[in-house]
C-alpha cells in the first residue's frame, strides 16, 4: 500500500538570499543575463494543503492587494492541474512569515512549494524537471526552490548548479518598504555590464549586488538598514531588495546583533542550508 499522506499536508516554503548578484548584460527580449548564488535558509512561509474531490482551488487568507487568481500559489496549482490533467482540487492556507517585495523569494518559494506539494498530494507523478519547467513560467526564482539546492545560477537564473556552502547563520533585516523588481531592472541607472566570474573566483574573492547602489538611493529605509548592519558585519542586499543581511558563525552571535537593532528595524535569524527543508519532507 502507498504511504498515507497526512492531511492537511503542512509544508515549508523556505526563503533564499542572493549572496551576490552580477548583471552581465541585457538580452534582445528585454530580460537580463545574470550570475548569482542562491543560498537557501531554514526559515520561510508555511503552506497547508487539504485535498478536494472537485477541481476547486481556494486560498486563505487573501493577501491585501493580491486577488486570489493573481496569487502565484493559485496560479501554480492551476498550472499543475493543466499539465497533469488532474481533476482534484485543494484548500490552501498560506501562513506568511516573509515580507512581500523583500528579495528573499517569498512568492516564488510559495509557488514552488505548491507545485511540489500538490504533485505529491494529488499523486500526479511529475518529475522535478517537469515541475521546474512549469515553475519557470511563474517566475525566474521559482526553479531554484523546486530543485531544492543552494545553487549557482546563470542566464536569467534558469541555469542552476548545486553548490555546497558553509552552513552559516544569517541576520536578515526586513525594511518596511516594497521594492518592485520590474522597476529596478528597467531603471536606466542600473549596472548591466559586469564581467562574468567563476564559482571559484566568487568563493575566493566574493562579489557584489549590482542592484544595491540603485535601490539604496531610491529607498531610504534600505540605505538605513545597510548602514546600521554594516557596523557588525559585511551588510548586503538580497535580490532587488528590500531585505539586507550579514553572515555570522553562530545563531547566538546573529541573535545578539538583532537584539541591538533599533525598533524600526525588524528582522529574523536563520541558518543557511544546502538542501531545502521542503525536500526533506516530501522527496
Amino acid at each position: 500500500m502507498p504511504p498515507q499522506i497526512p492531511c492537511p499536508l503542512r509544508l515549508p516554503a523556505p526563503a533564499k538570499l542572493n549572496l551576490f548578484l552580477h548583471i552581465t548584460g541585457q538580452r534582445a527580449d528585454g530580460y537580463h543575463n545574470l550570475q548569482t548564488l542562491f543560498q537557501l535558509l531554514d526559515f520561510g512561509d508555511e503552506l497547508l494543503f487539504d485535498p478536494r474531490s472537485d477541481n476547486q482551488i481556494t486560498l486563505n487568507p487573501i493577501l491585501p492587494g493580491v486577488p486570489p487568481e493573481d496569487n502565484l500559489v493559485v496560479k501554480a496549482a492551476r498550472m499543475l492541474q493543466g499539465a497533469s490533467n488532474c481533476q482534484l482540487g485543494a484548500d490552501i492556507t498560506l501562513r506568511k512569515n516573509l515580507p512581500m517585495g523583500g528579495g528573499i523569494g517569498g512568492g516564488s518559494s510559495d509557488a514552488a512549494t505548491t507545485l511540489v506539494g500538490l504533485n505529491h498530494l494529488w499523486g500526479t507523478g511529475l518529475s522535478l524537471d517537469a515541475l521546474t519547467q512549469i515553475g519557470a513560467k511563474l517566475g525566474a526564482d521559482v526553479p531554484v526552490f523546486i530543485q531544492g539546492n543552494t545553487a549557482w545560477a546563470e542566464g536569467t537564473g534558469d541555469r542552476l548548479q548545486a553548490v555546497e556552502m558553509p552552513e552559516l547563520w544569517y541576520l536578515v533585516l526586513t525594511p518596511d518598504c516594497h521594492v518592485s523588481t520590474a522597476n529596478i531592472f528597467s531603471h536606466k541607472e542600473l549596472t548591466r555590464d559586469t564581467s562574468d566570474i567563476t564559482v571559484a573566483a566568487f568563493l575566493e574573492q566574493g562579489g557584489r549586488n549590482d542592484c544595491q547602489p540603485l535601490v539604496r538611493s531610491l529607498y531610504p529605509a534600505v540605505d538605513e538598514a545597510l548602514q546600521w548592519l554594516d557596523q557588525y558585519g559585511r551588510a548586503q542586499m538580497t535580490g532587488t531588495g528590500a531585505c539586507v543581511f550579514a553572515s555570522f558563525k553562530s545563531a547566538d552571535d546573529a541573535a545578539a546583533i538583532l537584539a541591538k537593532a533599533p525598533v524600526n528595524l525588524r528582522g529574523f535569524v536563520a541558518k543557511g542550508v544546502n538542501r531545502s527543508p521542503l525536500h526533506d519532507l516530501v522527496l
